[in-house]
């Protein structure tokens, strides 16, 4: 009973992390998925989701300066790749 409680985490963590990837991967893009463009620029909301992190604070970091922002009149939006290297240069070793 316990060897089957295990083997049913392992196959859910294998397959949490299989999503987890390709959501990832179409979030990240930059090619075509599905005919369509995948996005570079997303909003705040999308960004926090990209980052696994609440609106909030996705907006103090912006405030603190630790992301850079494309602005657009009034509308503010972040770059995907600007997303990856804060994700790469906040990484332990």
């Amino acid at each position: 009973m316990l060897n089957d409680a295990a083997n049913l985490e392992t196959i859910l963590n294998a397959f949490t992390e299989m999503v987890a990837s390709k959501v990832a991967a179409r979030l990240a893009g930059g090619g075509r998925e599905g005919g369509k463009m995948a996005k570079r620029l997303l909003t705040v909301e999308e960004a926090a989701t990209y980052l696994g992190r609440t609106k909030e604070a996705v907006q103090h970091l912006l405030a603190a300066g630790k992301l850079p922002v494309v602005k657009s009149d009034r509308r503010v939006f972040l770059d995907v790749r600007d997303l990856d290297v804060w994700i790469e240069q906040n990484k332990l070793q």
